[in-house]
């Protein structure tokens, strides 16, 4: 690492509270050695109400550019001067370019689940999905999923809580300015979600259910919900098999996934926007999941 630093290192940065914790300077970093690329990847505790100044010190330091995460993917967007149409449909930004002082939002995560899926050989174009939450993850995802031909999407969430905003607005983009369709419903409908789940070819959990300190939670606890031929997703990447894995491998489901893949291919997706290269995914990929596994 050191060995690569010098005057003409080139900066890129993660904006996010609290974010010390994350897996990306491992990813990136590693990425930057393999590829011999002259650039460093660091992490900044900033929050939402720091944005604006961490933004400016991004113009003014020349950095390529930064990723953005919680709570700051859509507080960022006053602070930017364009945006890719993933981020504007879904308002939310998660990977920022500086082009000679003009800067571009971006949202990858959805980018990066639709490659998950593709690294495993599936593809769910004009199939039917249930998604649970619309978040920060769940926001990007059935937007991306639905730009890509999914063909309808039930969203579930809690009627009233923060979020339902957001979904009915995800739900209206949907409907609005693609070609899919979707629906919303209160997760409290245990028989409508129930219902969803049985008929659909995805499920995906994008909620933080299952994840530290809820890891022995999931939102579908009955194995005979689920069907073989479908394919199950929990974005939670630690711990690397969630209670809702389990119960969909009890289920026999032919294909169940965790976020990691995710995260890497969200983190591909933009390690091309800054260096106009191809991430080493199978090089980083083999390290994240030594890690995953380690925890």
């Amino acid at each position: 690492m050191t060995e690569r630093i010098d005057g003409h290192t080139i900066l890129i940065g993660l904006m996010a509270y609290p974010i010390r914790h994350s897996m990306s300077p491992k990813m990136h970093n590693n990425a930057f050695a393999k590829l011999g690329l002259n650039y460093a990847y660091l992490v900044f505790d900033i929050d939402g109400q720091q944005i604006g100044d961490g933004i400016k010190a991004l113009r003014t330091l020349d950095m390529r550019g930064s990723n953005i995460s919680m709570p700051n993917k859509q507080k960022v967007i006053p602070f930017l001067d364009e945006l890719d149409e993933s981020a504007r449909l879904t308002n939310s930004v998660n990977t920022i370019v500086n082009n000679d002082g003009v800067l571009k939002g971006y949202t990858t995560d959805g980018i990066g689940f639709m490659k998950s899926l593709e690294d495993e050989g599936l593809d769910i174009t004009g199939q039917r999905m249930v998604l649970t939450g619309a978040g920060g993850a769940g926001t990007p995802i059935v937007i991306q999923a639905a730009l890509d031909g999914v063909s309808h999407i039930a969203i579930f969430n809690r009627k009233g809580d923060a979020q339902w905003q957001q979904a009915e607005h995800n739900v209206e983009i949907i409907n609005n300015e693609t070609e899919a369709t979707a629906e919303l419903f209160d997760l409290a409908d245990t028989d409508k979600f129930k219902e969803e789940i049985g008929k659909c070819d995805i499920y995906c959990d994008s909620t933080s259910v299952g994840m530290n300190p809820l890891e022995d939670e999931t939102l579908v606890s009955d194995p005979s919900w689920f069907h073989k031929d479908m394919i199950v997703v929990d974005t939670v990447y630690a711990p690397s098999e969630t209670k809702l894995m389990k119960v969909a491998k009890q289920a026999g489901v032919a294909h169940v996934l965790n976020g990691l893949g995710m995260m890497l291919e969200q983190g591909a997706a933009a390690f091309k926007l800054w260096t106009g290269k191809e991430m080493p995914v199978d090089y980083i990929h083999d390290i994240l999941f030594k890690d995953s596994d380690e925890k």
